[in-house]
Order: structure tokens, then sequence, then C-alpha cells
């Protein structure tokens, strides 16, 4: 019995999957298929140059976590003097993970099962050093665990190795964009700064949104490897002996389908959740006579001006010029006089609200300094409800506003802030949005209005 107890924890030594076999046989039960994949993957991960990102999207309840903690007491019992941070949705999440993996490597045996130390005898808490949150191991001269989130800190401490478990723990944090944000923020502009070394970052979640900090990581570096399991795929559970068919069903009854299809299936939330699906495109402008443009200026420090520059055909608004930026008012107002002259507009409405007004003065005294008369500026002041706007909208101008088929290219600030709006929730950034639900006021054709030569009834 010695022997063979020997032989396991030799094999836990060398591999992920053996070691939490070992530990917690009760949950990683070789017919797991899926968990003995995911360990496999992290441990190649973790050895291997060529990646810097692991992501690993996985249902709830399908071992996140559990999983998370087991690598943290491997990678540390195979090298005490390794520097390891994870961050979790809080402040207790995050000390509650730490407090585990401590309490795990200082065990005291107590039964037959085998503790941490007879598998890793070598690490061990040092003296004075077990704080929840941050602690040493014997041997290193520096800290070896800190735990936080996006409130904590991480101020002082270096990381070879980061983990990041489930930020998001509900529905309106995937839909705030602002939230999301905050998140990427948080993991940019501290997580990725205490990297050192031949450091490696790896991202456990449900998957919420398509700009969650899975999706971020996904859009943003090349080097990331990404593991993703669905629940059910349509034809069969990815675990029935951990959610068979008949409680996933019972689970989503009531539930939100954008939600329960984001954390069982990883299929984000707002990807079903945008306003705009998409959009035509042209490649060859037709002939017109009239060069219209629409502007809405920057009502806050946060607000960027948009302003498009656009012609009528058959009813289409195609797009000749845009002009997105969070500028400051001297220069949008001579940009936005440039691209009047540039494109040669004949009528600009430019939305009067806040500081439009005096934005249209500005504007037309700059047209006239540069003997520019052409473009005859409109100014209105827009009393509909924004929001309402915006989606009433929406279907006339997927359907009539028209694209030059580079646009994504030649305006990626304005597309990406069009392609993230979402009909629930809140949006940070409607400018785009707002200024193509203007054009539709202008330019759609209701009934009993004059439009072109023809006459709705």
């Amino acid at each position: 019995m010695s022997v063979i107890n020997e032989i396991k924890k030799e094999l836990a030594r060398r591999e992920l999957w053996e070691y939490c076999k070992l530990r917690h046989p009760e949950f990683y039960k070789p017919e797991r298929e899926y968990l003995k994949e995911m360990a496999d993957e992290i441990q190649e991960f973790i050895e291997q140059d060529e990646d810097k990102f692991l992501v690993i999207n996985l249902p709830p309840r399908h071992g996140k976590s559990f999983t998370s903690k087991n690598t943290v007491e491997w990678l540390l019992g195979k090298n005490n003097k390794l520097r390891i941070m994870t961050g979790s949705y809080n402040e207790r999440l995050s000390s509650s993970f730490a407090k585990q993996v401590r309490d795990t490597v200082s065990e005291i045996k107590a039964s037959e099962k085998i503790t941490y130390n007879e598998i890793f005898p070598e690490t061990k808490i040092k003296y004075g050093e077990a704080s929840a949150s941050l602690w040493a191991l014997e041997g290193s001269q520096q800290k070896n665990y800190l735990a936080t989130s996006p409130n904590g800190t991480a101020t002082g401490f270096g990381a070879d190795i980061i983990i990041v478990d489930d930020l998001i723990k509900k529905a309106e944090e995937a839909y705030n964009e602002e939230s999301l944000e905050k998140h990427w923020g948080w993991f940019t502009n501290t997580m990725m700064q205490r990297t050192e070394g031949n450091w490696k970052v790896i991202i456990i979640m449900t998957r919420w949104a398509s700009r969650d900090l899975a999706g971020m990581v996904l859009a943003n570096y090349d080097n990331v490897k990404l593991i993703s399991y669905s629940a059910y795929d349509g034809k069969e559970m990815l675990c029935d002996d951990v959610l068979n068919k008949k409680d996933y069903d019972l689970k989503i009854k009531n539930m939100n389908p954008d939600i329960a299809e984001a954390n069982y299936n990883q299929k984000p939330i707002d990807a079903k959740g945008k306003l705009y699906s998409s959009f035509k495109e042209y490649e060859t402008l037709p002939k017109t006579n009239k060069i219209y443009n629409y502007t809405d200026t920057a009502d806050t420090g946060d607000d960027y001006l948009c302003s498009i520059v656009y012609t009528i055909h058959n009813g289409d608004a195609y797009v000749l010029d845009i002009l997105f930026t969070d500028d400051s008012m001297e220069t949008t107002e001579q940009e936005t006089s440039n691209m009047f002259v540039k494109n040669n507009v004949h009528i600009s409405y430019i939305e009067s609200n806040n500081g439009g007004r005096g934005f249209a003065r500005n504007v037309t005294r700059i047209n006239k300094e540069k003997g520019w008369t052409r473009t005859v500026i409109k100014p209105f002041t827009q009393s509909k409800n924004k929001k309402s706007r915006i989606l009433t909208s929406s279907s006339w101008c997927t359907e009539h506003i028209i694209f030059p088929i580079n646009w994504k290219q030649r305006w990626p600030e304005f597309y990406k802030h069009i392609n993230r709006y979402q009909k629930k929730g809140k949006n940070k950034h409607d400018d785009g949005p707002d200024v193509l639900a203007g054009i539709y006021d202008k330019h759609s054709v209701k009934p009993g209005v004059q439009f072109g030569n023809t006459r709705i009834m």
C-alpha cells in the first residue's frame, strides 16, 4: 500500500491532473474528461514558452475556482520561489481563495488521506508570514502569494504567474459598459504592471459579454490560448455527472435566454443584445446633387463630437466622411469646417442643445474667414428623448444608411461605438447612434411627407 501511495505522490508532483485527482478524487473523477483536459492544458501552457495568456471559459459549478486553487497549490509545490497573484470579484472572495491555499499548504495529517506536505515536503508557510491574503514560503526571500481584486492593491508585488477568477457576478455588470471598462483598466494598469520575468496569465471565467475580460484579452493580444466549454452543445451535455440535461432545462427555464446562453454556453450576452446587427456597404458612390452633414457636438467631457457627411440617393443615405473625436471644441470647430470644405457640403444640421449653438456660430465664422460660403448651417434644438430616438430609428438605419466598404478601418473608433451599442442596459457613449438617429429624423420617408419626387400617403 505504501508503494502505491509513493507512486501516486510522485505522479502528483509531475502532473497537475494527478495532483487534483489524488487530493480530491470525489470531484476529479476519470470519467469527467473535460477536467483532465483542462488540467493538462493548464500544465502545458505553464511549461511552454510561446503563449503568455490562457483563457478558459467554463459554465457555473464545473470546477473553475476549484481548479484555480489546485493549480496554485501545485505550482507552489513544484517551485517555492514562484510569486503568484490571484484576482477575484471582491476582497472577500480573493482573501477566501488565498486562505484556502494557505490552509492546504499548512494542513496537518489527521486521517489516511495523503496531505499536501507528503506530496511537497519542501513547501511550507514561513513563520510570521501567514496573513490571509499575503504570505511567503520558507526558503523564499520574497512574498510568494498575493490575493487582490479590482478594489484591492497590488503595490510592491511582482508576479511570475497571475490567475484571474470570474470578475463578473451578475448580469447588470455584463450590460454595464463602464463596469467592463473598469475591469479592463484594472487588468492592464494594475495586474499586467506586476508581471516580471517569464510571466504567465491565466483567466478562468464564465463568459458574459464580448468586452468582458476574456473577450478583451482575446481581442487585444496575439499570444493567447483559448479553451471554451459549453454546458450543452445542442446534442449532449458537457458532463452529465456535474449537470444533466434535466437539471439544465430546469435551471434555464425561467432565466433570461441571453444570460443562459452566456453563462452556460459561452455566448456573450451582448452578441444578441446589440442594437445594430450590420450595415450595408457600397463600393461605388452613386451620382447625387446635394451633400448633407449632421453634427452632434460633445455635451460633456466624456462625450464625442460626431459629424457625418452623407448624400441621399433613392431614399438611402450614403456616408462620405465621418469626424468622431473627443478633442476640444477649439480643435473640432476647425476640423468640422475643414470637413465641410473637403466634401463640398451644402447643408449642415447641427444640434444646438447645450454648447451646440455656439459651436455652429464658430464654425460659420471659420468658414467665412476661409471664404467658404457654400455650406448653409442650420442649427436646431433636439427635444426628443435620445434613447427612444435611437431605438426607434435603428431598423431604418441598418436598411438605409450605407457606409463605404472600408468604413471600419477608416473610422475604427466610430465603428467600435456603433458595434457595442446595446438595446438594454447602460451605454457609456451614444454619440454615434444619436447622429444616425438624426439622419433618420431628417431623411426617413414618413407617411404624408414629401421626399424627393415622391409623396408617401
